[in-house]
């Protein structure tokens, strides 16, 4: 198991930061996992997860 730091997330996924927290409050994106303090961080397999349902929606509906 692996926890990635935000500058990971953006670099994995392409979205910008107030994206990312954007989708999270909307319930449309994995939530972060407090560290220490006001450090949070991703599980790796969660944006891996979430990336791999992003190309399974493409592929139910290619006209999107």
């Amino acid at each position: 198991m692996k926890i990635i730091r935000l500058r990971g997330v953006i670099e994995t996924t392409g979205l910008a930061r107030s994206t990312i927290y954007k989708l999270i409050s909307e319930g449309g994106f994995p939530r972060p996992v407090p560290l220490v303090g006001r450090s949070v961080g991703w599980l790796e397999s969660e944006i891996q997860d979430w990336i791999k349902g992003r190309i399974a929606a493409r592929d139910i509906n290619p006209c999107r």
